[in-house]
């Protein structure tokens, strides 16, 4: 997997790019791109090695460019363990950021709120999370040219980039909460006991992306955050049906929201 690694990161840097920041773009988010001044696209495809997305919603390109100062490698479109892919394919371009440079990852997903205090709308920024899915990307053998056997994970999440996004979020006015992400395997939405059993052990919010990524930057030493987009309030007393074109839909409403929030921190880092 290493030499795969490489040969996408090598084809990358002989296109020029040297990107500061990793950006990862969730469901239905997509605004962000509009602020960068572009300066190259790459489809998925044309990257060795490079997984391709197969969920309507994720264009599968790379953007280079400029955002706030800085040089940024957004994914738009990320990979999902549901799609058939194996944790490590997940990661890999996570793992190909790091071989280019980068050190800093941002990530956004969408997810369902099970704190009935949060509300469908809100930006969650995570302070930690629950991995319900079944493996990561560090089972098999350790490559030790991207990290250690055993990484920590006492604090996945950056303090410091969790404390600068709330003191923009207060400067924008934004009403961030701050809580537990739980990543479950997917695509199917969950049932009500399962709602009650991820809110009994802790999580405020679920999703189905994220950790394994998460876990990857935690390996390789990168710092990162990450911001979900509440698209759902997952009541199990009264729970209404949704399907995943009104997930998007609401999401793309507080897409505007994360561009602006992620733009400034871009800027702040």
């Amino acid at each position: 997997m290493f030499s795969q690694i490489t040969a996408a990161a090598d084809f990358l840097i002989q296109k020029g790019l040297q990107p500061q920041i990793g950006i990862v773009l969730g469901t239905g988010l997509g605004k962000l791109v509009n602020e960068i001044k572009i300066e190259q696209e790459i489809s998925y495809s044309d990257i060795p090695y490079f997984p391709l997305s197969t969920v309507e919603s994720h264009v599968g390109k790379l953007i280079y460019g400029t955002l706030s100062g800085k040089k940024v490698l957004v994914m738009q479109g990320r990979f999902h363990y549901y799609e058939g892919y194996t944790f490590q394919q997940v990661v890999f371009p996570i793992n190909v950021m790091k071989l280019l440079g980068i050190q800093y990852i941002l990530l956004s997903n969408a997810a369902g709120a099970v704190n009935p205090e949060f509300k469908k709308g809100m930006l969650m920024v995570l302070d930690d999370h629950i991995n319900l899915q079944p493996g990561n990307p560090l089972i098999g053998p350790n490559e030790e040219r991207l990290g250690t056997r055993f990484p920590d994970m006492s604090c996945p999440y950056s303090k410091a980039l969790n404390d600068l996004l709330f003191q923009i979020g207060a400067r924008q006015k934004l009403n961030l909460c701050k809580g537990i992400y739980a990543a479950v395997p997917g695509p199917m939405l969950e049932t009500r006991a399962e709602y009650r059993y991820i809110r009994r052990i802790g999580a405020d919010a679920v999703g189905m992306s994220t950790v394994p990524e998460v876990i990857a930057a935690a390996h390789m030493g990168l710092q990162c955050c990450a911001v979900s987009v509440l698209t759902d309030e997952c009541d199990p007393d009264n729970l209404a049906a949704v399907n995943i074109a009104d997930i998007i839909a609401v999401a793309q409403q507080s897409d505007a929201l994360l561009s602006n929030l992620y733009k400034e921190l871009v800027g702040a880092i």
